[in-house]
């Protein structure tokens, strides 16, 4: 997943006519499908979670929606990015974590179900959450239209989820069948909306993008470090320290692209950050996966069938 973003990064520099033609207003749709096929993974299990062990969901959403969003604050101020620059960072701390960190906490042999249950939950708090924490950090520089925004989300992130929720319980077969597919269907939406965002703003970006993406780094690296500092403060096992390490870490960044572009259009820069974190968490969870893993045992209780929706 991590090669096939970072080639259609490179491919959109390089080749920006290409896919240039192409209206930002596709990556709606293209979320859309990535969130039906999340919708379509879902299982009773893992809203269970939610109820059973309450206190580490909430901890691991507490620390999803303070330490990336501030995170992101603070690294836009350090650096002294412009308005449209903050806006897209900001944007990508403010959203909810993203599906593919339940692959990758799969792979760090981290707490799997976990990892699901607070990308659940943080996905239906993100049309309050994620205008709310926009318009705090960044409502001061630009107008935010919180309303605007939230109706956004629960249109293009929380319904299509309720559609393959639905489609999954009427057909449950069909779905079983086509679910082995989603990965690579997940994976194309992704690497199609990296290519539009970045070609749109190739030129911009070969001249002056070297400082953002510095910034996404450090911000996804740092956010990894903190989410693991949390877990250990708190004493959590290490499965449940990995995954929260990784939830925290990595974001719904094809949400932050697309609310740019539905809501910033005035700003276009404030759409790469979301693209250039979907290359790069990819990679760095990727790294991290191998990095908990080498050497160890698989931890009691996981499941190998983690929402593999691929959404970066």
């Amino acid at each position: 997943m991590g090669a096939l973003v970072l080639l259609s990064a490179i491919v959109a520099l390089a080749f920006p006519e290409m896919v240039g033609h192409v209206k930002p207003t596709v990556i709606n749709p293209l979320l859309g499908v990535i969130m039906f096929g999340m919708g379509l993974t879902l299982r009773a299990d893992d809203f269970r979670i939610v109820f059973s062990r309450p206190k580490d969901v909430v901890i691991g959403c507490l620390a999803q929606f303070t330490v990336m969003p501030l995170l992101a604050w603070t690294l836009a101020r350090v650096f002294q990015l412009d308005e449209a620059l903050t806006v897209g960072v900001v944007l990508v701390g403010c959203c909810p974590g993203g599906t593919a960190s339940n692959v990758i906490t799969y792979l760090a042999r981290g707490d799997v179900a976990l990892s699901v249950g607070m990308t659940g939950v943080s996905t239906l708090l993100a049309p309050l959450l994620t205008p709310l924490l926009v318009w705090l950090l960044a409502g001061k520089t630009v107008d935010v239209n919180v309303v605007g925004m939230l109706l956004s989300i629960l249109w293009v992130v929380i319904l299509p989820i309720v559609a393959g929720l639905i489609v999954k319980r009427l057909w449950p077969r069909q779905t079983s069948m086509a679910t082995a597919y989603l990965p690579a269907l997940s994976s194309v939406a992704i690497c199609a909306i990296v290519l539009i965002v970045i070609a749109a703003n190739a030129g911009k970006l070969m001249s002056g993008g070297l400082i953002i993406i510095l910034v996404v780094m450090l911000h996804n690296v740092c956010g990894l470090s903190v989410g693991y500092a949390i877990g250990s403060l708190l004493r959590m096992s290490m499965p449940k320290r990995r995954a929260v390490c990784i939830e925290v870490g990595m974001q719904n960044s094809g949400l932050a692209s697309s609310l740019a572009t539905l809501h910033f259009a005035a700003y276009p820069m404030a759409t790469i950050p979301g693209a250039i974190f979907s290359v790069w968490h990819n990679i760095s969870g990727a790294i991290v996966a191998r990095w908990f893993a080498k050497g160890l045992t698989p931890s009691p209780g996981l499941t190998p069938d983690p929402s593999p929706t691929g959404e970066g």
